[in-house]
């Protein structure tokens, strides 16, 4: 028993040095060819919601799904109803849902051992230097889709793949406790539009003397 748990030991060691060594760019070009390519990321653009909180995907009994209409300018600008929402985890969140994060020029990237995740197997990238604190991304082996995200104390699922203007993006997001396992945010996008440049009226926030 003892020889059996050493030699699991040293092959799980030996796992995760090849996972560090291995170089991540062939990757994250994968990741971003898949969703149609880096010409085709999103940079700004206009983003209708729906999104509840609570462990089921259903509203609870007496409650309904809330509504959002956002506009986004990449890296760090987010509008809700014309006003910016200010600092705000949630834009790590979109760009890395948007794929933002593997063309920003910070951002540092490495190879972190494989998961399975409902099945299906998933290759991981962890990225540094743009975002804190780390970020661990997981792509469906099969598809180089990103299916998982593991950052602060919770863990995104991603799913419900569509279509727009030669970009593949993933419609729906639940958000679980990393602790508990279990969902406590459903958000799906009902509409996506690219946008050429900022619209008018939108509100800027005054910048810090």
């Amino acid at each position: 028993m003892r020889t059996i748990i050493i030699r699991s030991f040293f092959l799980l060691a030996g796992c995760l040095a090849q996972a560090q060594s291995a170089d991540p760019k062939p990757l994250v070009e994968k990741a971003i060819q898949a969703v149609g390519g880096k010409d085709k990321l999103l940079k700004i653009y206009r983003l209708k919601e729906v999104f509840h909180f609570g462990e089921t995907p259903e509203p609870a009994a007496g409650k309904k799904r809330s509504l959002r209409d956002s506009i986004l300018s990449q890296p760090d600008m987010w509008w809700i109803n014309k006003k910016e929402r200010g600092p705000d985890p949630a834009k790590d969140d979109a760009r890395a849902w948007s794929l933002d994060l593997l063309v920003d020029e910070k951002s540092r990237f490495e190879v972190i051992p494989d998961i399975v995740d409902e099945g299906r197997k998933c290759v991981g990238l962890k990225i540094t230097g743009s975002v804190t604190p780390a970020m661990s991304l997981y792509l469906d082996l099969e598809t180089l889709l990103l299916r998982r995200l593991d950052w602060r104390s919770d863990f995104y699922r991603f799913s419900e793949w569509k279509e727009y203007d030669g970009l593949r993006y993933a419609s729906r997001t639940v958000i679980f406790k990393t602790k508990s396992g279990k969902p406590w945010f459903f958000h799906d996008i009902t509409e996506l539009e690219r946008l050429a440049q900022l619209p008018a009226g939108l509100d800027h926030p005054k910048a810090s003397k």
